[in-house]
């Protein structure tokens, strides 16, 4: 008798603690899972696109620039490790939505289209789009001059979406920035439209191309994390609004930005 009821003891302690085991599990996101150093600290997953300098962009094997320093202030305040994850520009907000990533900074406009899919921070930068051309073009000295034109953009950005809507042009996307300024170097295609602070840096490694007075839009950046993580999105806007508050975003644009 004595057996049986230690048994059924056994039993329902077994029972117990696999009850406990499955209630603990929920829907876990990329920034639950827990870095391997010893100390279980947790990981933030930043998604980012290294091809938008000052803002994302490589040095040697490391992706760095203004978003990335920006990323790490965050996760510094938040008191969790940060992890890069350096992907095509077009496919950050489908990882995002697949929790492959936790935060987007890359450069991303705030825009109605995207902010069905994602939820977007207060803003922390303000662009433009802009217009390159070869220095030698004195055909097209600002946007109208575009119709029935040979566009470059990059897959995916604000630039693209204006292209598109420029009438009779014909739209050529690359993957990358620097994949259209070669284009434009041979005379592939007419023209680039481009982010203000991207274009400066091609101008600086590039004489033969040049840059039109006209600005095509204005447009904020902000931070996009995944629809409703309001957790999350509190947090980002905490530490961009500390951030501003004891210096550490004025020195990041001097750090970045010439102006």
């Amino acid at each position: 008798m004595k057996k049986i009821i230690n048994m059924m003891v056994l039993m329902i302690l077994c029972i117990s603690v696999l009850a406990a085991c499955g209630g603990s599990q929920g829907k876990e996101t990329a920034v639950d899972k827990e870095v391997s150093t010893g100390e279980n600290q947790k990981t933030l997953i930043l998604g980012t696109n290294a091809d938008f300098p000052p803002f994302e962009f490589r040095e040697g094997e490391e992706v760095v620039g203004f978003d990335i320093d920006l990323g790490k202030y965050i996760a510094e305040e938040m008191g969790v490790k940060l992890q890069v994850e350096d992907m095509a520009f077009d496919g950050l907000i489908p990882a995002l939505q697949a929790g492959k990533i936790d935060f987007i900074l890359a450069g991303l406009t705030v825009d109605p289209d995207k902010a069905k899919n994602a939820d977007f921070s207060d803003p922390y930068f303000t662009a433009s789009q802009m217009i390159l051309v070869t220095k030698d073009n004195d055909e097209i000295k600002g946007s109208n001059d575009l119709v029935n034109k040979k566009i470059g953009v990059q897959l995916g950005t604000t630039g693209d979406s204006l292209a598109q809507n420029i009438e009779g042009a014909e739209v050529v996307q690359f993957p990358a920035p620097y994949a259209a300024i070669l284009e434009l170097q041979n005379k592939k295609i007419d023209a680039i439209v481009l982010d203000l602070e991207p274009c400066k840096r091609f101008l600086e490694q590039n004489e033969d191309i040049k840059m039109l007075e006209e600005e095509l839009t204005q447009e904020e950046y902000a931070a996009a994390v995944q629809k409703d993580d309001k957790e999350l999105l509190d947090q980002i806007n905490a530490a961009l609004k500390k951030a501003k508050e004891d210096g550490t975003y004025d020195a990041l644009l001097q750090k970045y930005f010439e102006n």
